[in-house]
């Protein structure tokens, strides 16, 4: 079989091969943020522990402060940081 008859036979399968090659590869998974919760973390800095508590409504965080007050983590962030 002459050489010029082979080619289009070993093109296509060159291409073929090419074209399975990312068939198989997976998308790497999307990074982390990594940016905290602001609420959660002005919990922390007023010395608060957090807990987090499951309802009907879903899961909300609860901080409580050393003195005792347990109030949900984004209520206290709003009212110690008001909008402008």
């Amino acid at each position: 079989m002459p050489l010029l008859a082979t080619f289009p036979t070993l093109a296509a399968g060159i291409l073929a091969l090419t074209a399975l090659a990312g068939c198989g590869a997976r998308p790497a998974p999307a990074p982390a943020v990594g940016m905290a919760n602001p609420a959660s973390v002005y919990c922390a800095q007023r010395g608060g522990t957090l807990k987090i508590v499951r309802g009907p409504e879903g899961e909300r965080g609860m901080c409580h402060l050393p003195e005792g007050t347990v109030v949900e983590e984004w209520e206290l962030f709003r009212r110690d940081h008001p909008q402008r």
